[in-house]
This record gives structure tokens, sequence and C-alpha cells, in this order.
């Protein structure tokens, strides 16, 4: 039973402490959607979203109002479109067709994003996989709230640098597609090692082929609240701070499973996972980078950064599952630079440069997330930077990610601006020598000793 106090600490997160459901995503599954014809499938998307869909919105916004917890996003994810679209499409507009519609549906159900305009290539692409993955740049200046993502690799298969390589080429031609429009195209393109089935969160967010015909997945998000909780046990041994941040933690995840499973109660859709991560906002008192802090550092980037950022990742989780039976996604601590003020202020200071974010995505939810960098930088170097993250997640058996911003026409120290949750980014240096020769390479880096466990 929740007693009284229990309501009157929740309140406290809400009201003082940032606490909120990031977002209610409905997965939705367009396998039966499939046809060999590119107006009939559009058709066939834009019907099973809309029906699906249609009360998504409205009943995350009783939920909220009835419950008093803030439900920031409502999203929604479908079956990865480059296994969808396979029969029907034969060129690039074929597929920018399809992202088409699925803004057209998202707009019309009234979410905030829609993701799941994917390929999963790990071990290799077929000819769709590589006509959506080439599709992208003018998918994104295209559409409004469609995401994509494309995963590039696996514990278990290796890294398909085929697919590595042109994707550095597609980032670099979305970012100048959408330059105009702070080349917020890159910023709903995410590149996976190890990407997982049901993960809420944009702009990675896929139906996965493993899930049932439809879905409801629940993130939660509260830095705030672990933030003000450490505050209680400052000084003390890191037996009390682990403590203390797991006990928060399972707090936080069982606001999300109360919402989860009312919302699939009210929908009729069976409930997917509860993602447990810490999602950071530009708002002050949001920051996944105060928390580290607040456990000891003088900055975000300092010796130890690492370490503490192990130490909450590995907390959150300990905690959170404890709340729930289906915690899934991506569960942990984010650390997108454009999205958190504390890491925005460590890295106009320098004390947080490219090198080190990578160090700490060893450890953290996903990887190198909302980084600008100087839109000069070539097409290589970005495969370069993607081929370093999906190594961490292959060997590491982990999920990592790169959400890359070339700034096309700024410069180091200056900002890109994305406005609301995406916030703002200051364009940080990247290592200038060539990877040319090897990103030119083709084929695959094999899979890892430890992934032969059969």
């Amino acid at each position: 039973m929740i007693n009284i106090s229990e309501v009157y600490e929740t309140n406290q997160m809400i009201d003082h402490d940032n606490l909120d459901v990031r977002t209610i995503t409905m997965g939705i599954s367009l396998l039966d959607c499939v046809t060999d014809d590119v107006e009939r499938l559009c058709e066939n998307i834009y019907r099973k979203i809309t029906t699906y869909a249609k009360d998504l919105v409205k009943t995350g916004e009783d939920i909220a109002r009835e419950f008093g917890i803030p439900i920031v996003n409502k999203r929604i994810s479908v079956t990865p479109i480059a296994l969808v679209g396979a029969s029907a499409c034969r060129t690039t507009d074929d597929f920018v067709r399809i992202a088409q519609t699925l803004d057209a549906a998202a707009k019309q159900v009234g979410v905030n994003f829609i993701g799941g305009y994917s390929a999963l290539v790990s071990k290799g692409m077929t000819p769709a996989e590589e006509l959506l993955i080439r599709s992208i740049p003018a998918a994104m200046k295209t559409t409004d709230i469609v995401c994509s993502s494309v995963n590039v690799g696996s514990t278990k298969t290796g890294i398909d640098m085929d697919a590595v390589r042109l994707l550095g080429e597609m980032i670099k031609k979305t970012a100048e597609e959408t330059a105009e429009n702070g080349c917020m195209g890159c910023a709903k393109l995410v590149v996976f090692c190890n990407a997982p089935d049901d993960n809420p969160f944009m702009a990675g967010a896929f139906h996965g082929v493993t899930e049932g015909d439809a879905a409801i997945h629940v993130g939660v998000s509260g830095p705030g609240v672990v933030k003000h909780a450490i505050e209680a046990v400052r000084g003390q041994g890191f037996e009390a701070l682990c403590e203390m941040i797991k006990r928060t933690a399972f707090k936080i995840t069982r606001v999300g499973q109360m919402v989860a499973r009312e919302a699939s109660k009210r929908l009729n859709v069976p409930f997917g996972i509860i993602d447990l991560s810490l999602a950071p906002t530009p708002a002050v008192g949001d920051s996944v980078a105060d928390i580290l802090e607040e456990i000891g550092l003088e900055k975000v980037g300092a010796p130890g950064t690492t370490a503490a950022l192990a130490l909450l990742n590995d907390q959150v989780k300990k905690g959170g599952v404890m709340a729930s039976s289906y915690v899934g996604g991506l569960s942990g601590a984010f650390i997108p630079v454009s999205e958190d003020q504390g890491m925005i202020s460590a890295a106009k200071a320098g004390a947080l440069t490219l090198e080190k974010l990578e160090a700490m995505t060893c450890v953290c939810s996903v990887g190198l997330d909302m980084i600008a960098i100087p839109g000069d930088v070539s097409a290589a170097t970005i495969s370069g930077i993607i081929a370093d993250e999906a190594a961490i997640g292959m060997v590491n058996q982990k999920t990592t990610a790169c959400r890359l911003i070339p700034a096309i026409g700024k410069d180091i120290g200056d900002e890109l601006e994305f406005g609301g949750l995406l916030g703002s980014a200051p364009v940080m240096p990247v290592n200038r020598y060539s990877c040319e020769a090897f990103v030119a390479r083709k084929g695959r880096i094999p899979a890892p000793i430890h992934s032969f466990k059969n």
C-alpha cells in the first residue's frame, strides 16, 4: 500500500525536483502493412497508425491530469521501415514517401515524435536497407517529427563498416540539407550498436521484430530528484551514497510503472517496458552533470568523472529493477550535451572534451549524444567516431550510439540552437588527423571472441 507520506514525497519530487514521465511511447508493428505497391503501402501505414494511436495523446493527458504527474511527450515507434518498405521501394524517393506518410500520420494523432525510419544492418545491407540509408537526408529535410536510426553493429555480429562509411556521408549530407534549420535533421538521426527492440526514447526508438502487434513503453526521468536526494548524504561514504541513489531510483520507477499500467489498461495495448533512464533537459535543476558534481566533482570532465558516472548508472539500475518486473530499453544515465545545462557549461569551460565523453560512454546508457562538431569535419572523420563508439558497445556487450551534428557554417566555440527539449550545443573540437584509409576498407569488423556463447 502507498501511504500518505509517500504521496507527499512524490508530490515534492514533481513540484520541486522536475520529476516527470518523459514519454509514453506506443510501439506499432507495420509488418501486416507490407505490399509491393508504394501507394497502397503508405495507405496501410497511415490507416494502422491513426487507428491504433488515435487515443494515445488524450490518454496521456488524462492520466497526467488525474494523477498530477507531468507526461512530457507522447510518441510512436514503428517496425524498421527498411523491412516494411523492402518489397515496394525501388528508389530513395519511394522511402521518402513513406517518411512523409509517417509524418502525416503522427501529426494526425498529435504525438510529438515518431521513430522507426530505421535499418538494422549490423552484418550487412540489403539493397532496400542501403536505399533507406541513402534517403535519410531527404527524409529528414521533408519531415518534421520523423526520427531515424540505423544499427550498424552488435556483439554477436561485429560492425558493418560499409554502413558506417555510408552513414558518415549521410550525416554530413543531412546537416547540409537542413543547415537553414540549425542542422536539425541530424538531431533526429542516431547510429547504434546493440540497439534494443523496445527503446521508448527518440531519436532511436523503433518497434523491434521481436515485439508483438503493439505495446506501451514508458520512459521515466528525474535527474533533479536524484540530485536533491543525494544532497542529504553529502560528505558521507560510498555506501550511503549508493543506498540513497537506489532508493530514489526505486521511487522514480514506481511512478513510471503506475503510469504504464494505467495507459496500457485504458488503451487496451499490452504493457511493454519501463525505461528508467535519467534523461536530462536544458532546464536548471534537471541535469545529470549536476548529480556528478554533487557526488564530488568540481566540474564534469574532471578526473573521476567516469567512475562517478559508472556508480550512478549501476545504482539507478539496481534500484529500478526492484520497482518493475519489466525494465528495458536503455535504462541508466543519459549524457546528451545539448540537453543538459551542466554538460553544456562543462563543454564551454573546456572541462568536457569529446575524448572524455567517449570514455564516459563506456559506462553510461547510450553514447555520444547531441554532440555538435565543426561543419567542415569530413565524412570519414564522422565515420571514424561512429566506429569508435560502436566498438565500445560491441566489446562491452552494451548499447552505444552516436548522434553527431556537423554544424554547417560554424566552428569551435560557436553555438547551435535547437530549442525545446533539445536545447543548444556548443561546437566541440574534433581530432583532425585523418582516418580516411581506415574507413575506406570494405567489409566488417569481426565480432569479439567472447561473443561465441552457444
